[in-house]
């Protein structure tokens, strides 16, 4: 995040906490993201007081701040208000698969098999037009995305973009699935218990990917939405016990 970039993120993040909270709530609230309360403020002013505060606050929880408050983020509004082209007008889940170039025909493969389950997944070696700048329609995605899933083929660690990709879903907090194809998770998701491939198709892998969706607080609603729009019923449905 550039300089100024940072400093109008935090005015911004100042006056909505003015505009909501009294002294003690704005203090409960920074609480909460580990934030102290500012010294020596002699202002009367919660702007001032809240600004103070947020002055030393690294940029990842800065930004989890401004997501929780619905507060625009400077320089991300333009790539975070348009969706990218294959996500426009569609109701369903969407999920970034993030891989390297040398597998993606894994990645569209897995996206096909997502389809019927009510779940739009972006691959950027087929979701991306010609004629738009790639990596600005990426970051529409990235910013877009419901759920992310990594598929960790050989030399997916070593890839610069993949790594990106993964840190940035980290940080915005959604469900993160690794579907281990030859590599191990690593980083901040290898604690995080993978989905091994073993010797199933892509539509079983499809299958449990949606399960574990519809099992996630975060994805359930959405997909359960998107399956309503589309008139899905599953198999639990139809079977009756």
């Amino acid at each position: 995040m550039r300089a100024s970039d940072r400093i109008t993120l935090i005015d911004k993040i100042g006056r909505d906490l003015q505009s909501r909270f009294r002294y003690e709530e704005i203090d409960t609230f920074l609480a909460h993201y580990g934030i102290a309360k500012p010294r020596e403020i002699t202002s009367n002013s919660k702007w001032v007081y809240s600004k103070e505060a947020l002055r030393n606050v690294d940029e990842e929880t800065l930004l989890k701040i401004a997501e929780e408050l619905d507060v625009a983020v400077p320089s991300l509004t333009k790539a975070s208000s348009v969706l990218p082209r294959n996500w426009q007008g569609t109701t369903d889940l969407r999920i970034f698969i993030s891989h390297i170039s040398a597998h993606k025909d894994k990645a569209t493969r897995l996206k096909t098999c997502l389809g019927p389950y009510g779940i739009s997944g972006f691959v950027a070696h087929e979701d991306i037009i010609p004629t738009l700048e790639w990596q600005h329609e990426i970051e529409r995605a990235l910013y877009a995305m419901d759920a992310f899933i990594a598929i960790h083929t050989k030399g997916f660690s070593q890839s610069f973009w993949t790594q990106q990709e993964i840190g940035f879903a980290y940080g915005r907090g959604v469900k993160i699935i690794s579907l281990k194809m030859g590599e191990d998770p690593t980083g901040f998701i290898s604690k995080q218990q993978a989905l091994a491939r073993r010797d199933r198709s892509a539509d079983q892998v499809a299958e449990e990917v949606d399960a574990i969706l519809m099992a996630d607080e975060r994805t359930a609603m959405k997909l359960a939405n998107a399956k309503s729009a589309r008139g899905i019923v599953s198999l639990v449905d139809e079977i009756p016990f």
